[in-house]
């Protein structure tokens, strides 16, 4: 079950969901807009073939990492996908899960937030990484503060708690 404005804001004042900074005006009908963070991984070219397969685990070979002041821009090539972080931290109950969303306004333009990992895990508390994908023939230019996405909160049936290799994450 998708949570509307009113249990998003009940969930938030009772403190089962926390998100870090927070404003009341991020809260819509029935989603949480998020900030672009400044911490971002730009992918290099590897040189060769890069295997994919279940011991992929050292991604960090393949991305330069940047740190932008907040008055500075990064600018997404035509065809290019970095890795970005959401300004805020997100914090869950066991029996609440997220997904990040785009935002229409910018989907027009080819902006994606993510590729295929939009699903946040209950019980998450972390910054949530945003595979930011330029699919225009443009470039796109983004600066920090920017309301990039959005997350749906929906109700789990029982709970769980997120233990995985991303839990804590503050970097992309």
């Amino acid at each position: 079950m998708i949570l509307t404005k009113s249990k998003i804001l009940e969930e938030i004042k009772k403190g089962s969901v926390k998100i870090e900074p927070f404003s009341e005006e991020q809260v819509t009908a029935a989603s949480i807009d998020l900030h672009l963070g400044n911490v971002f991984k730009v992918l290099v070219k590897a040189g060769h073939s890069i295997i994919v397969d279940n011991e992929l685990t050292d991604a960090e070979q393949y991305a330069k990492p940047i740190h932008l002041k907040e008055e500075e821009t990064i600018t997404i090539q035509p065809n290019e996908t970095i890795l970005g972080v959401t300004k805020e931290k997100v914090t869950f109950p066991s029996d609440i899960a997220g997904r990040i969303e785009g935002r229409s306004r910018f989907a027009r333009i080819g902006l994606g937030v993510h590729i295929t990992s939009g699903f946040i895990h209950p019980g998450a508390d972390n910054i949530q990484v945003l595979e930011i994908s330029n699919m225009s023939p443009n470039e796109l230019v983004l600066k920090p503060g920017l309301k990039i996405c959005q997350i749906v909160l929906e109700r789990c049936e029982g709970g769980e708690t997120y233990a995985g290799k991303f839990q804590g994450q503050t970097e992309p």
